[in-house]
């Protein structure tokens, strides 16, 4: 449970978070519901995980509801949009945190991880961009999606994640210009390894990035939720086609 203040900055606005019950995707759920939104989470598999989620938000200010559906599939994505249209008349945000990752050395991923990789970055938002566009036009509309570091720099066993991140942040740019005239931002947050919250702390290359890393420490899930609280509030009304590093300033290092 969060200790923050609630501000409810987000009151009356509502949100779906694609990947949303567990890690990044429920932090970000529970900052937008910490700060009054309604909050969609969607999920592919999991049934008890996500009535785990709903329950752990449901003291919240903002009200969560789960909708099960596999973002890459346009089918399913229309069935997640149209259950949004059906419970909320429209959407303010849609956060897109959802990601498929199989490790491997790059002359050894198979083409079909890549191509799975690249449905489930991309496909949300081409398939679903002109219904956000007609949902959200007028404002205040946000999209914003969740990248890595992988977008920009060679991580090892990250190919397929990290050629979707990179299309996934070029179509962030061409929708911010497509999508600005009608009061619609769309930026993305990203971030290096995240601490996923273990009892003994990060270990072997973790804790050599949590060392290097001028804040001290790894990203948490709430760090990467707070920013994208922040650019889905007025005040980022002016914030188009961005990808914001929230790495604690570990990408500004030159070793």
């Amino acid at each position: 449970m969060s200790n923050r203040h609630h501000t409810q900055s987000h009151r009356g606005r509502t949100a779906v978070v694609t990947g949303a019950t567990r890690g990044v995707g429920l932090a970000i759920a529970r900052r937008l519901c910490e700060d009054g939104a309604d909050v969609i989470l969607n999920y592919a598999h999991d049934d008890e995980t996500a009535a785990r989620a709903v329950e752990e938000l449901a003291h919240l200010p903002g009200e969560a509801f789960a909708v099960k559906a596999d973002v890459a599939d346009p089918a399913a994505l229309t069935q997640l949009l149209s259950a949004a249209h059906g419970r909320f008349g429209g959407l303010d945000y849609f956060v897109h945190n959802t990601a498929f990752f199989r490790p491997a050395p790059t002359l050894a991923t198979a083409p079909e991880d890549v191509e799975r990789s690249l449905a489930v970055a991309l496909g949300p938002l081409l398939h679903g961009g002109r219904w956000l566009a007609e949902s959200m036009a007028g404002g205040p509309g946000r999209i914003v999606a969740v990248s890595s570091l992988g977008a920009q720099r060679v991580v090892p066993g990250y190919l397929g994640a990290g050629v979707a991140k990179a299309a996934l942040e070029a179509l962030v740019r061409y929708l911010a210009v497509e999508l600005a005239d009608r009061e619609i931002t769309v930026n993305a947050v990203s971030t290096a390894k995240i601490d996923k919250g273990g009892r003994a702390g990060p270990s072997g290359p973790a804790e050599a990035l949590a060392a290097r890393t001028p804040g001290g420490r790894l990203t948490t899930p709430e760090d990467l939720a707070g920013v994208v609280s922040l650019l889905c509030s007025a005040e980022a009304a002016w914030i188009q086609g961005q990808v914001i590093t929230a790495d604690g300033g570990l990408s500004l290092l030159a070793v």
